[in-house]
């Protein structure tokens, strides 16, 4: 039986047109009407919130395969929709990384039913061993579209170049790099500086980023590849894509939350949930970040959502794997600590969330404007709800988050996807009926 129209009544729509405060009707998966909804029967109140394009996730670890008991596709999916993000791009740094079309199309059908889109990328190189490519068009042939070595650079310029040539000729294509020089990070656990010596912990410079970011530029402009680099920490990246993009060469980047937010000066007190990679920075890379974000240098806010149990991140700091929760919890974080305060207009923050990375990776039923006919995936955020954030109580398998206790001043009230209420008044719908 067809479900009845749905109306979203009374918020302000935000998208690529701007604000403006309106209705909205649902029907058959789609927006049906832009307007006054009139005596539809079923109603979303949005009244007094935000109503966006839905959030889109372009750098999310749900550790399937081989991770399952720090996060799987269903916990990952559940945060993920409670976040507001109706489609996310999970990396494949997994174990066995994901590197072929057997296992693209194995852990798609897997992805059915969830109350998240989940996509997938696929390695650069196989097994993430920088040493042979994989079958890129043969991956693109399956659907991928974005390819990464996450968690690794592609370290041999030549892979690099030969990766970069390829998306060439495999149209929507994007090669993402982990900018971080292996050789210099090797046994780094946070930002070499003036924190890291005062602990007497190994750092990670920045010119370990700078210089791959550099150097993949240069490959870029090149080959004329697609380029895409990964949660950027340093102002001299930020500097680097800057100024290539001015030039011409096809780049495009993101940042995490944590690091606009946080740096290294957190990292004492977040314990193991403040290590992650590349490392918070320290306040100047904070501020460039911040520019970088509102001029357009950087494109996209993606969480590098990192669950991992608690007995791993129990372990001492120099032992514990890096990575934070973050897909739950960015809506309100940016909205909260960025838009609240006038570093971020809410028009921009929402083209960061959602828009902006749905164009990189090529998701193309996500992030359309507000109009009469484009998909019904969307996100209503409340930005003057308080609450305090409490790792335990969060969808994922894991509690690493590095905003433990920390009272933020919006949510997320309702997500739809596809034109289905999956969250509801912050509450998880139950589908199996």
């Amino acid at each position: 039986m067809t479900a009845l129209p749905l109306a979203i009544r009374g918020g302000t729509l935000v998208d690529q047109s701007g604000l403006r405060r309106t209705d909205l009707v649902i029907a058959d998966g789609r927006i049906r009407q832009v307007g006054d909804a009139g005596d539809v029967v079923r109603v979303l109140d949005a009244t007094g919130c935000l109503v966006l394009p839905g959030l889109v996730d372009i750098q999310v670890h749900f550790r399937t395969p081989g991770g399952e008991e720090s996060e799987n596709l269903e916990s990952g999916a559940r945060a993920a929709a409670l976040g507001g993000v109706t489609a996310c791009l999970m990396m494949p740094n997994t174990t066995p990384a994901i590197d072929s079309v057997e296992m693209v199309e194995q852990l798609r059908s897997r992805t059915r039913g969830l109350p998240c889109d989940l996509h997938l990328s696929a390695t650069v190189t196989v097994g993430r061993l920088g040493e042979q490519l994989c079958d890129l068009a043969a991956l693109h042939a399956a659907g991928v579209r974005v390819f990464t070595d996450d968690g690794s650079a592609v370290a041999d310029p030549e892979l690099m170049a030969a990766a970069l040539r390829a998306t060439t000729r495999l149209p929507g294509s994007v090669i993402s790099q982990h900018a971080e020089d292996p050789k210099r990070v090797a046994d780094g656990v946070m930002h070499d500086g003036v924190v890291s010596r005062r602990l007497g912990r190994v750092g990670r410079p920045r010119e370990a980023e700078d210089l791959i970011v550099a150097r993949d530029l240069e490959l870029a402009r090149i080959s004329g590849g697609r380029y895409h680099v990964l949660h950027v920490s340093t102002a001299g990246s930020a500097d680097l894509i800057r100024e290539a993009r001015a030039s011409g060469v096809r780049v495009t980047a993101e940042v995490t939350p944590q690091h606009l937010l946080l740096t290294d000066t957190d990292v004492g007190s977040l314990g193991t949930s403040g290590k992650m990679n590349p490392p918070l920075r320290e306040p100047s890379d904070l501020e460039a970040l911040r520019i970088a974000v509102r001029d357009g240098t950087i494109d996209a806010i993606a969480t590098d959502h990192a669950p991992h149990h608690r007995r791993l991140k129990d372990l001492p700091f120099d032992q514990a794997p890096p990575g934070m929760l973050g897909v739950e919890t960015a809506a309100a974080v940016v909205f909260s600590e960025l838009v609240a305060p006038g570093h971020l207009s809410v028009q921009r923050a929402a083209e960061l969330l959602s828009w902006g990375p749905a164009r990189i990776a090529g998701i193309v039923d996500h992030g359309h404007p507000l109009d009469v006919g484009s998909p019904a995936n969307l996100t209503v955020i409340d930005p003057d709800t308080s609450w305090v954030v409490r790792g335990h109580r969060l969808a994922s398998r894991s509690d690493n988050t590095p905003w433990e206790g920390r009272r933020l001043t919006a949510r997320v009230r309702h997500t739809v996807l596809r034109g289905e209420v999956v969250v509801l008044d912050g509450v998880l719908c139950d589908r199996s009926s």
